[in-house]
């Protein structure tokens, strides 16, 4: 005989819920999902397909990303078919499942949650990885100290999402942090999220570095590029590229080994200047800088695509008053606050030490909007 039990689902919380997932519409994506599969394992039959190592890199990125898509849109379908057979036993008198029941409905609306997310990221670009870079504004050593202070929270973000991060180029500030930094990081719609970084980020804090316990504003720059692939259909002609390469200088000794060949990069064209130090080999090095300009390429015809006029959209700007799209304040109070989303925390500590999600999400849509309104 079962047991008795005192909890009852919520059935109105319950029915929203599954109401949910019924919105999303899985079994058509499912069916539309699959059928691209079968396309694009239909272009893994072509012999000619590896002698292209660019387009068959493409085809299996595609590959790879919609197995994740189908795998996700699946395990809503059982998650959300779970949650209803246990409410049942439930209302059955079988209380062994109440700490399942109540397990898969958090799990299920978040994933909710997410998987509506990913729909604003459609963008062309938005499935790729990112190089983010960050670079001292205004405010001297305390901006450098501010950009430091920044690429520890970034990082601690490309953590807890799971992501892998890696330091491409950094420069020290001239008495403490750092002057300028880019980061190349790994991860599932990573320029889709990260894109809503782009932009100028301000601190108002007492100063560390002033004997009189002043209060200052600094200012850092952060940037994000798309590392795009081949399907981007990025074409860099060898006469429009100004190549330079120069030894960094190193400490020596056991270190020496350790130093790489900075590379350096500039579109005629366009005049956009990248670089790179972080390889060891000089051929390593223009492999990424290269990398990092068909990035800033695509973005730029993204933008007149679109006819994004702003800084969200991915121009340049300067990292000082009235360009910064997120303060961070930290004395006479704590507040961090969106200034485009409106969206802002007294929870400074915790958004500094990478907990940045509800920014990042309001953000995606807040630019998913000025995309369909541009």
């Amino acid at each position: 005989m079962p047991a008795a039990t005192d909890f009852s689902p919520d059935q109105q919380y319950h029915a929203q819920t599954i109401s949910a997932v019924n919105s999303l519409e899985l079994e058509a994506q499912i069916q539309s999902i699959q059928t691209e599969l079968i396309a694009e394992h239909q272009h893994t039959l072509d012999p000619e397909l590896w002698n292209n190592q660019e387009r068959a890199k493409t085809v299996n990125s595609k590959i790879s990303q919609l197995k994740k898509a189908l795998e996700q849109s699946n395990r809503l379908l059982q998650l959300a078919a779970d949650l209803d057979f246990l409410a049942s036993e439930i209302k059955n008198g079988e209380s062994a499942y109440v700490n399942d029941y109540q397990q898969i409905l958090l799990t299920l609306t978040a994933e909710v949650e997410e998987y509506k997310l990913k729909r604003f990221l459609s963008g062309k670009l938005d499935k790729f990885n990112a190089v983010i870079s960050i670079f001292a504004g205004q405010g001297g050593t305390e901006a450098h100290d501010w950009t430091e202070i920044l690429l520890r929270m970034y990082l601690r973000y490309f953590e807890k999402q799971g992501w892998t991060s890696e330091i491409i180029e950094k420069t020290p500030g001239t008495e403490a942090g750092i002057s300028s930094v880019s980061v190349r990081v790994a991860g599932d719609y990573a320029y889709g999220y990260l894109k809503v970084e782009h932009g100028t980020h301000r601190l108002v804090r007492i100063s560390p570095f002033n004997a009189q316990g002043l209060r200052q504003t600094s200012f850092a720059g952060v940037e994000v590029v798309p590392v795009v692939s081949g399907d981007a259909n990025v074409e860099i002609k060898p006469e429009d590229i100004d190549f330079s390469a120069v030894r960094s200088g190193g400490a020596g000794g056991q270190n020496v080994n350790k130093v790489a060949t900075s590379v350096r990069i500039r579109h005629i064209p366009t005049g956009i200047l990248v670089s790179s130090s972080n390889e060891r080999s000089q051929l390593q090095n223009k492999e990424l800088a290269m990398e990092l300009l068909r990035g800033k390429l695509a973005l730029l015809e993204e933008e007149k695509r679109q006819n994004l006029i702003s800084n969200e959209g991915g121009k340049s700007f300067s990292a000082s008053w009235g360009s910064q799209i997120r303060n961070y304040v930290l004395h006479p109070y704590k507040l961090v606050k969106d200034l485009r989303t409106k969206v802002e925390t007294d929870q400074v500590e915790d958004v500094l030490d990478g907990k940045l999600q509800e920014f990042i999400n309001a953000g995606v849509k807040y630019l998913a909007k000025l995309a369909s309104n541009g």
